[in-house]
C-alpha cells in the first residue's frame, strides 16, 4: 500500500496520529501542502491512498488517479470543498473527513483573534518589541452581541464559550438544531441571518464554501445591510468574503476589523490585497493546528484510511 501523505499540520506534530500511521506497513511519501491540480496530476496514479490537506481533487486529478492506483482519498480536516465529490463518486473513490473534532481549537483561535484586537495585543506586542511604552485603550467583550454564522461543531462550541465571557449570542443556521438550543437556552437562534447583520457587534463565519455561500459577505451586505459597524472574524473559508469590498467597508467605517484565519489563496500570495490593511489581521490557517486537535483529527485521519481498506 503506497500511501501520499501532504497535510503540513500531520507531518510537523509528532504524536500517536503519526505512531498509528507508520506502524501500518506502508509506503510512505510526503510532500508539503496544499498541493496544486498540475502537480497532483503528474503524480496521483503512483498511490493507493492519500491522506490530504487543501489539495486541488479536480476531475482530472481523480480521474487520473482511478485509472492508476489510487483507491482511497482521507481528508486531514473537515473541509471537503477542495475535492470534486461528484468525480470521487464517478470514479469510485471513496472520501473521508475528520467531522466534529477540532471544534474546540478553532472556538478557542476566534475569541484568540478578538481578544487581541479588542486589547491591541498586536500592536502592543510590535511597540514594546521597539523599545516603544505607548499605551493603546482597549475594549472588553462582556456585553458584546456576537452572531454566530454557521452553527456547526465549531459554531456550538463558539456560542457556549462566547456566553461564559458574558457575550449576547445570536446564532443563525438552515438547519435548527434543537436538542442543542434546548440545553444551551443562552444561545437566541434568529430565522434570518439579517438579524445577525443588523444586530450583532462580532460576526463570526463557520459555513464551508459553496457556490451558495460563496461572497456571502459582498457589498450590498457590507454597505447596506450591516448597521453596528461590527467586527468580521473568518475561520471557515477566504472565498466566503469579497476581499475588495471588505477593505472598502473598512475605509468607509461600515466595518471595525476583519480578524481572519483564512485567505482566498493560500499559502498567501506576494500580492495579497488583505495583507497591510489596517485592523486587519491575518493568522496562517492556523485555527485547528494545536497539538491536542491535531492528533485528534490525525488519528481519525488514519483510522479512516484502515477502515476503508479493511471494509
Amino acid at each position: 500500500m503506497k500511501v501520499l501523505l501532504t497535510t503540513t499540520s500531520f507531518q510537523d506534530t509528532p504524536g500517536v496520529h503519526q505512531d498509528l500511521l507508520y506502524n501500518q506497513g506502508f509506503e510512505i511519501d510526503t510532500l508539503r501542502g496544499p498541493i496544486l491540480e498540475m502537480e497532483l496530476f503528474s503524480i496521483i496514479q503512483n498511490y493507493d491512498a492519500v491522506i490530504c490537506g487543501d489539495d486541488e481533487y479536480t476531475e482530472k486529478v481523480i480521474k487520473k488517479g482511478a485509472e492508476g492506483n489510487l483507491k482511497y482519498i482521507c481528508k486531514y480536516g473537515v473541509g471537503l470543498d477542495r475535492i470534486d465529490l461528484d468525480a470521487a463518486k464517478k470514479y469510485n473513490v471513496p472520501v473521508t473527513n475528520c467531522p466534529a473534532v477540532n471544534q474546540v481549537s478553532v472556538s478557542e483561535h476566534v475569541l484568540a483573534l478578538l481578544l487581541a484586537f479588542e486589547r491591541n495585543i498586536h500592536l502592543q506586542y510590535n511597540s514594546v518589541q521597539q523599545g516603544s511604552w505607548k499605551r493603546w485603550v482597549g475594549n472588553e467583550i462582556e456585553g458584546k452581541t456576537i452572531g454566530i454564522v454557521g452553527l456547526g461543531a465549531v459554531g456550538k462550541e463558539l456560542a457556549k464559550k462566547s456566553s461564559a465571557l458574558g457575550m449576547k449570542v445570536l446564532g443563525f443556521d438552515l438547519n435548527r438544531d434543537e436538542a442543542f438550543l434546548d440545553k444551551h437556552k443562552e444561545v437566541v437562534f434568529v430565522n434570518s441571518i439579517e438579524t445577525i447583520y443588523s444586530q450583532a457587534d462580532v460576526i463570526s463565519l463557520h459555513l464551508p464554501h459553496t457556490p451558495k455561500t460563496e461572497r456571502l459577505i459582498n457589498r450590498e451586505v457590507i454597505f447596506k445591510k450591516l448597521k453596528q459597524q461590527p467586527i468580521l472574524i473568518n475561520t471557515a473559508r477566504g472565498k466566503l468574503v469579497d476581499s475588495k469590498a471588505l477593505i472598502e467597508g473598512l475605509k468607509e467605517q461600515k466595518l471595525r476589523a476583519y480578524l481572519t484565519d483564512v485567505l482566498e489563496h493560500e499559502p498567501m500570495l506576494s500580492d495579497e490585497v488583505l495583507r497591510g490593511v489596517d485592523n486587519i489581521i491575518i493568522t496562517p490557517h492556523v485555527g485547528s493546528r494545536t497539538f491536542q486537535s491535531v492528533q485528534r483529527q490525525g488519528l481519525m485521519a488514519v483510522n479512516n484510511l484502515i477502515k476503508l481498506i479493511n471494509d
